[in-house]
């Protein structure tokens, strides 16, 4: 774009930027919004300040043919906030992207797969992980930034901190899970994380390392590869695994969506704490489902 094109859409995205900041956006909302934003500028070689209806469908029409839904979704959100928020002008053009509605069904493990798993990682700090995420119910997030602190053995529950709908949660604590917990820091007893990432003192530039995301996810579906099981495996498999264990052990729906932190359908996006009733009998049936799972450990060493 030329000079002066490029001085306005400079000028443009600083105050993008501080809009997704002041609106409380996530760090990787904003990287993601922004991305989107530049992308528009380059496909049309200036500040998309002024794009007319027929230019934001050619755009969307060149989205939808390369990328995926979920990517053509994120765009016309992106441009949606840049509308709204800095150009300050109504978006009626919402409606030139409507993505299908497709209803996914995502896999599930058994309890035996789920210990299939469990004992055919190689790695306890692995092992460990794959645990705690399925025993809570977490998200890859929530498991590997757990923190000792976050770990309550006198109530036997789980303190779940800023998660993602930046709200607080309290997800119940088997004994095995716990158990298996002390195991684990045992060989590395890091003051403050549960899984800790790279090798002792576990720092980078004076920070504490957490375990890579990425490794925990190449290693289940692999683990599942060897073991035999077919399924589109991956971390949050574990999650809609507990899930589905509960459902089937007759717990009930509101109870499930408390424990996973999921929003609730009459508040939209609220979540709620777990009441006292709820919190014993999801204790008693994880508890039940966990201490069914024939796990054997590795050494204490992930050598």
């Amino acid at each position: 774009m030329n000079t002066h094109d490029q001085a306005r859409f400079e000028s443009l995205y600083s105050t993008y930027i501080t809009e997704l900041k002041l609106q409380g956006k996530s760090d990787k909302t904003i990287d993601c919004y922004a991305r989107c934003l530049r992308q528009a500028a380059v496909f049309f070689d200036t500040c998309p300040d002024s794009l007319s209806t027929d230019e934001l469908k050619l755009y969307f029409l060149f989205l939808v043919e390369n990328k995926s839904w979920s990517a053509v979704k994120i765009a016309r959100n992106a441009i949606q906030f840049c509308y709204k928020h800095v150009l300050h002008r109504p978006w009626t053009r919402v409606d030139i992207v409507k993505p299908p509605k497709i209803q996914v069904v995502q896999d599930v493990l058994s309890p035996t797969e789920v210990a299939l798993i469990i004992n055919a990682t190689r790695k306890l700090s692995y092992q460990t992980y794959y645990l705690v995420t399925y025993s809570l119910g977490l998200r890859l997030s929530e498991a590997i930034n757990l923190k000792v602190s976050d770990i309550d053995s006198h109530l036997m529950r789980v303190h779940l901190r800023y998660t993602k709908s930046k709200k607080d949660r309290f997800v119940p604590l088997p004994q095995a899970t716990l158990f298996a917990l002390r195991q684990y820091w045992c060989t590395h007893k890091h003051p403050e994380l549960i899984f800790p990432g790279g090798k002792p003192p576990f720092l980078r530039n004076g920070h504490s390392l957490v375990m890579d995301k990425g490794g925990v996810q190449k290693a289940i579906k692999l683990i599942a590869k060897e073991v035999g099981i077919s399924k589109n495996v991956h971390v949050h498999t574990l999650r809609h695994s507990i899930a589905t264990h509960m459902l089937e052990r007759g717990l009930s729906l509101r109870s499930i969506q408390v424990f996973l932190g999921h929003a609730s359908p009459d508040t939209t996006a609220k979540y709620t704490r777990m009441t006292q009733e709820t919190a014993q009998n999801s204790a008693l049936m994880l508890n039940d489902i966990i201490d069914g799972l024939p796990i054997h450990w590795r050494g204490q060493t992930d050598e």
